[in-house]
């Protein structure tokens, strides 16, 4: 077929709004238990449930948990991993009322509530079968003029109604309650205020008597200068982590009360502690972890010998990684690429893949589908900054002669996040369309180092400003976009960057916000516990540093923000409350410049159901189309 000329941005592109909802559902939380390996799928054309999966020792493939149920947690406002299995049974948390449940397994009937309705949230459930009870990471909503409590609980299961004991509490978080294979040991992560978890945590390590926690002993991170990600217990009963105590997040194991690193690499073997539960190796066998690491953007996956420290690194077509457990012999984790829908990949100890579940197959021509080239471009501080650039891709179309590329700046949340090489429809709906994409690792994000990461301390809506700014710089000197049709677009923090970047330069000529963030003030007073004390780190302590919060906050500047802004925002949102979006959209409307406000009543932090999704892309490809005049062009 002849490749037809036409105006970037104006292509026609069978990469739809509701093709991005039923073309790759999320898979996460992949865990193994006797013959069977479970998963959890969120599926957004069933309102964004999530439901529990299972592959049986026979291969057969099933829903385990039944409509309407759906697994969530909402610890954290983030939840995570919150489900557990016995030979017998499942425990999960359900998103409706944060209720711990009970099916069993072999009958397959209504799960039953094991946990009374109340002002609990649970999450990282674990078995102790010992003592027959779950083990959570426990959120308690009392009152909603005090801070919400957390702790460690313990939740029985051989009583007429579970009762909620606590076994560990004072810090302000915790995370990975995990026992030892002997079941007489617990560890767990913890970290207080002002901290974020990729800060500053501690490993605590106790015995367990008679079902109590003796002998409670901090094991690493004393200093409180290292970041522990998840604890893991060897099958000999040795204790093994993640820590960035030298800069990268590698693996180490705990001897006779020293921290001895595995491996040391200039690569990171963690992902910022946004959700409970998330896992990045496991132990094939007590001389071998099967794990994953990122670098440059791009995860791979290895086997480690433990005496030799010896790396053994696996060749295949994946680069986007989670989620990893070990069953059978094999390393099991979800995998994607970025021509590939993520899916659920088996790696055996002699590095041969197996597609174990593939949920849904690309209704895309490969030719339409734009590759991610990674780039490192310089910045502020002589910072090299990293990004992957998706070029506009189409099988049937090109530009005009003469003609550059419209660019879309991409900022994540976080703003302690990191893109991802893996497919995302939500760039090919853009790059099928003759957008180009850059996709942007600024100072701050994830597996780079510690001190990459906390480059943003401090400088948050200055550093990721200049980076978008310098990215684009490095495009326009590449020959690669036309500088003058520059968007930019963000979620939640990266929400925060773009009307940043709007506001405080004139890079850009119109931007996307969803749940973003326009008053510093309002986020540090009227945010969640999670996050209640980030922006000590980001900005600064607040109201001690109150000048700083109304310099970088773009509602103050209304004389900088002259150009058409879009608002996507969640109603429900707890994380970043609607007012932040209707403060800024009023100033807009005020100063008669172009605005358009698209609200979602049922959503919270994030759209998640598949109405909501297509709603939201199609007003704002329809929104550009407006500003730059995109349909009027052939």
């Amino acid at each position: 077929m002849a490749i037809t000329k036409r105006s970037f941005g104006s292509w026609p592109s069978t990469i739809s709004a509701e093709l991005i909802t039923r073309a790759a559902p999320s898979l996460n939380f992949v865990q193994a238990h006797g013959d069977s390996l479970y998963w959890v799928e969120g599926r957004p054309w069933e309102a964004g449930r999530n439901v529990i999966m299972c592959r049986d020792g026979n291969g057969r493939i099933a829903d385990v948990l039944p409509s309407p149920y759906s697994h969530y947690s909402k610890v954290h406002e983030y939840g995570g991993m919150a489900y557990a299995l016995d030979d017998d049974h499942l425990y999960f948390v359900n998103a409706s009322d944060q209720r711990v449940y009970r099916l069993s397994l072999n009958d397959k009937g209504t799960p039953q509530a094991i946990t009374a309705e109340g002002p609990w949230r649970f999450a990282d459930l674990m078995l102790d079968s010992q003592n027959q009870r779950l083990i959570a990471v426990c959120e308690e909503h009392n009152d909603e003029r005090q801070e919400a409590e957390n702790y460690l609980a313990a939740i029985a299961l051989n009583s007429g109604s579970a009762i909620i004991k606590k076994l560990v509490s004072g810090a302000d978080f915790y995370a990975y309650p995990r026992l030892s294979p002997d079941q007489n040991q617990l560890c767990w992560i913890q970290w207080s205020h002002p901290n974020m978890p990729w800060d500053t945590t501690q490993l605590w390590q106790a015995s367990i008597t008679d079902g109590d926690l003796t002998d409670k002993t901090l094991v690493a991170g004393a200093d409180n200068n290292q970041a522990i990600f998840q604890p893991h217990w060897s099958p000999d009963n040795s204790l093994y982590y993640v820590s960035d105590k030298n800069n990268w997040w590698n693996i180490y194991r705990l001897e006779n009360g020293k921290s001895i690193p595995i491996l040391e690499m200039q690569a990171e073997f963690a992902t910022p502690l946004w959700q409970l539960g998330m896992t990045t190796f496991d132990f094939l066998d007590a001389n071998t972890i099967a794990c994953i690491w990122t670098k440059n953007g791009i995860w791979y996956s290895s086997f480690i010998d433990i005496a030799s420290s010896i790396l053994t690194t696996i060749d295949h077509q994946y680069t986007s990684m989670q989620a990893v457990t070990c069953h059978k012999g094999s390393m099991y984790l979800v995998a994607g690429a970025a021509a590939l829908a993520n899916q659920i990949i088996g790696i055996s100890s002699q590095g041969r893949c197996s597609q174990t579940y593939v949920p849904s197959t690309l209704e895309v021509d490969q030719a339409d589908i734009a590759q991610p080239e990674s780039i490192l471009f310089p910045s502020g501080d002589n910072q090299q900054v990293h990004a992957f650039y998706y070029p506009p891709t189409s099988a049937n179309y090109c530009g005009q002669d003469n003609e550059l590329p419209l660019v879309i700046a991409m900022c994540h949340g976080g703003p302690t996040g990191a893109t991802s090489s893996g497919l995302n429809l939500k760039i090919q709906y853009w790059t099928n369309r003759g957008f180009a994409v850059v996709d942007i690792n600024y100072r701050g994000s994830t597996g780079f180092g510690r001190s990459y990461r906390q480059a943003l301390a401090g400088t948050w809506g200055i550093a990721d400003v200049e980076d978008t700014q310098q990215a684009i710089r490095y495009l326009t000197e590449q020959h690669k976009i036309d500088p003058e049709r520059c968007l930019i677009r963000g979620g939640s923090a990266g929400g925060y960057t773009v009307l940043s970047a709007l506001t405080f330069t004139d890079t850009f000529r119109a931007g996307a916000s969803l749940y973003g963030i326009g008053d510093l003030e309002t986020l540090a007073t009227d945010t969640h516990k999670f996050e209640s004390r980030y922006l000590d780190s980001l900005i600064g302590p607040y109201p001690e540093r109150k000048d700083i919060y109304l310099a970088r906050s773009p509602i103050h500047h209304a004389e900088g923000l002259d150009c058409p802004v879009i608002f996507l925002q969640g109603l429900k949102d707890k994380v970043v409350p609607p007012n932040q979006a209707e403060m800024m959209v009023k100033l807009l409307e005020d100063k008669g410049i172009q605005v358009a406000y698209v609200t979602f009543a049922d959503e919270g932090h994030g759209f998640r159901k598949s109405n909501n999704i297509i709603r939201a892309m199609e007003s704002e490809l329809a929104f550009y189309q407006n500003v730059f005049n995109l349909l009027d062009k052939t």
